[in-house]
């Protein structure tokens, strides 16, 4: 695939302008005679990732990267990543794409309950990213994949943390770390019980590098900004359907519509982040 990973970006600005999607949970075209609901749940959420990406490409803002932070599939299958890497390319803009719960773990029986589902494990797709580095003259971009195959929830590995604290120490310039897990509890149970493990010892490697600003990740499902240890960390709603905040259990959000989110990183370190939501 020509071009990708982007390993570097330079703007005649010095100003890097990143659009990030999440949790796009596409399919493969569905037989005619499947389940109409599911059709159109299907349907919806390939219309809404396209939909997204034009809307937000006709804004009037420069957009340097696009970044996908995992759940690209609802079922890991070589031809929806064909399709969405396809459409990615054809926006002629830089993109990196790294995998979530949803791309390397199948989930059988979807017309039961959450929990009572059978989780099978299957391998990511090649062109998913791990410890991947994105340069520019005043940032550095972290890229991990914190998914466990066959679970929903995710780990940040002793590994991991290792690269990163490698990766830090070598280079100062202001740092966005990426995944698809998030590292904070939202304040949802459901989903906290499967957020990144290994979290506390994460937070407790980087406390001394002042350089890292950023995280973001997806996951989530919905729109949240929290601060720890100087570090602003977002979670960024889905392309697709949303979860309800702040619920006990598992339920979806009717009211929020698909969205995404745009970060401006700019030459002094300084960062501005916003929420943009799928006209009706």
């Amino acid at each position: 695939m020509p071009n990708y990973p982007v390993n570097k970006i330079s703007t005649s600005d010095e100003q890097i302008n990143i659009l990030q999607i999440t949790d796009l949970h596409l399919s493969t075209p569905v037989a005619a005679d499947t389940d109409s609901s599911h059709v159109n749940e299907v349907g919806d959420c390939q219309r809404n990732f396209e939909a997204v990406l034009q809307q937000a490409l006709s804004e009037d803002i420069r957009c340097d990267l696009i970044i996908v932070t995992g759940d690209l599939v609802s079922k890991v299958k070589p031809a929806t990543y064909d399709h969405i890497f396809a459409v990615l390319q054809a926006t002629q803009i830089p993109f990196v794409c790294i995998a979530g719960n949803h791309d390397v773990t199948d989930e059988n029986g979807e017309d039961l309950p959450f929990f009572q589902r059978t989780l099978i494990a299957q391998p990511a797709d090649s062109r998913l990213l791990s410890r991947h580095i994105i340069e520019s003259d005043h940032w550095q971009l972290l890229l991990l994949d914190s998914s466990i195959t066959g679970k929903v929830a995710g780990e940040i590995t002793t590994t991991d943390i290792d690269w990163l604290c490698k990766r830090l120490e070598a280079c100062d310039k202001p740092a966005l770390i990426a995944l698809h897990h998030h590292l904070i509890p939202v304040d949802s149970d459901w989903i906290d019980t499967h957020m990144a493990q290994n979290a506390e010892t994460f937070w407790e490697y980087m406390a001394p590098f002042e350089h890292l600003q950023v995280i973001i990740s997806g996951h989530t499902h919905q729109e949240q900004i929290r601060h720890r240890q100087g570090v602003t960390v977002y979670s960024t709603p889905s392309t697709c359907y949303q979860f309800k905040p702040y619920s006990h259990d598992f339920a979806y959000d009717e009211a929020c519509l698909p969205g995404y989110r745009w970060l401006q990183l700019a030459n002094n370190g300084k960062v501005a982040s916003w929420i943009e939501r799928l006209d009706t």
